[in-house]
């Protein structure tokens, strides 16, 4: 894919979700979190039947291939404030921008969606300066999630 393409934006709940969207989504967070970065892990937790889901398309040669993705959770669901996560961009999209445009959209979805609630994330470390860009900050010590130290952040 060519640096920084367009996203064309689907903000879904679960029961929206075509077969072929929900299948798009259970492979690339397959390739990113279980294969990419050889975490063993349940990424089917029961959470993604409420949630609603942020799909990001780029069109490559005619066909509709997904770039980017997160879900959001509803306040009281997983924490006392609503929660962004499963957070990804595909291999293809990465390098111009996308990771970027996914945060802003998904932040401005989930405050549209939960008006006036905070999100909390739990962000892989290494990540954590990305997210404070966004005003998440660290609240917390930081802790070994199947095998990657991640940090709780609030914004």
């Amino acid at each position: 894919m060519t640096a920084n393409p367009s996203i064309a934006w689907e903000w879904r709940h679960f029961d929206e979700l075509s077969g072929a969207d929900l299948y798009a989504v259970m492979a690339s967070r397959q390739d990113v979190f279980i294969l990419e970065q050889t975490c063993l892990y349940p990424d089917m937790d029961g959470y993604d039947q409420g949630a609603h889901h942020l799909l990001g398309w780029h069109t490559v040669d005619g066909a509709r291939v997904l770039a980017a993705y997160l879900r959001c959770l509803a306040p009281g669901v997983k924490f006392a404030e609503m929660s962004l996560g499963r957070v990804l961009t595909t291999r293809g999209a990465r390098g111009g921008g996308s990771g970027r445009a996914l945060l802003a959209e998904g932040i401005a979805r989930a405050e549209r969606q939960h008006p006036g609630q905070r999100i909390r994330i739990g962000a892989q470390q290494h990540l954590a300066a990305f997210y404070a860009s966004f005003g998440f900050a660290t609240v917390g010590a930081p802790y070994d999630e199947d095998g990657i130290m991640h940090v709780d952040m609030l914004r």
